[in-house]
């Protein structure tokens, strides 16, 4: 289990600038989504590839809240690893990292609100769960 992670410096700004375009809360409400959507696109990440850790700080407890054992549940069901292995922490700071970039780049391109983005990326994970 995991105590703390920290995103990358370039991801401190990041963080800011989401929370306050998007206005959907504290600034861990964007890191959660950002984590979750990083597991959707269904990629591992390669954890020789994990970048610096001199950005915003959270807490496994502030992070996820009450949920955490899902959240891990997700990370270990998606690199087949146990709960207590060594590396859950990295591979959540990695996806933290990793969704931040995906949603920053992608609601730049956008001329929605916050609410609008979100629903967006949910109709399109529901329909691409569709079966014809």
């Amino acid at each position: 289990m995991f105590s703390s992670i920290k995103t990358s410096k370039n991801n401190k700004q990041v963080v800011q600038e989401l929370t306050r375009k998007l206005n959907l809360g504290a600034e861990n409400v964007i890191a959660r989504i950002a984590f979750a959507y990083s597991l959707s696109k269904d990629k591992q990440l390669d954890l020789k590839q994990i970048q610096d850790a001199q950005g915003k700080e959270y807490s496994a407890k502030i992070l996820f809240g009450e949920h955490l054992p899902y959240y891990i549940a997700m990370v270990c069901v998606h690199y087949d690893v146990y709960k207590d292995d060594k590396d859950i922490g990295r591979y959540v700071k990695m996806h933290v990292d990793d969704g931040l970039e995906l949603i920053h780049k992608e609601f730049g391109k956008s001329n929605l609100s916050g609410m609008e983005f979100l629903i967006q990326k949910i109709e399109a994970g529901i329909k691409s769960l569709s079966i014809d």
